[in-house]
């Protein structure tokens, strides 16, 4: 079973630069696709990024290059370094697995962990 943990979210400035990590506290991640989401209040939560779906590497077309994901297998890490961020990449982001190939979608991933808020005002 996987339980995963977000953490690196914070408020920055439009223009400035995070980190998020995602980590398993159960089962290694080397064994799914990971994925990136984001959701605001009222919205439903949206692909950011996702690594071993239906289309390999995965971005929305509103982060790509801004944003780069990544995983260390040995460290049994995900990461989402964020760049250039806007007002509008304001939002809860969460990680989440699936089985390989799927879209990047979140209904198509699961063991949705607790977020991490992500606020980009001045």
């Amino acid at each position: 079973q996987v339980q995963l943990v977000e953490s690196g979210g914070g408020l920055v400035q439009p223009g400035g630069s995070l980190r998020l990590s995602c980590t398993s506290s159960g089962r290694s991640l080397n064994y799914y696709a990971v994925g990136w989401f984001r959701q605001v209040p009222g919205k439903e939560r949206e692909g950011v990024s996702c690594l071993g779906s239906i289309d390999g590497t995965y971005y929305a077309d509103s982060v790509k290059g801004r944003f780069t994901i990544s995983r260390d297998n040995i460290q049994n890490m995900v990461y989402l370094q964020m760049n250039s961020l806007k007002p509008e990449d304001t939002a809860v982001y969460y990680c989440g697995t699936a089985y390989w190939g799927r879209r990047c979608a979140a209904t198509d991933y699961g063991s949705w962990g607790q977020g991490t808020q992500v606020t980009v005002s001045w």
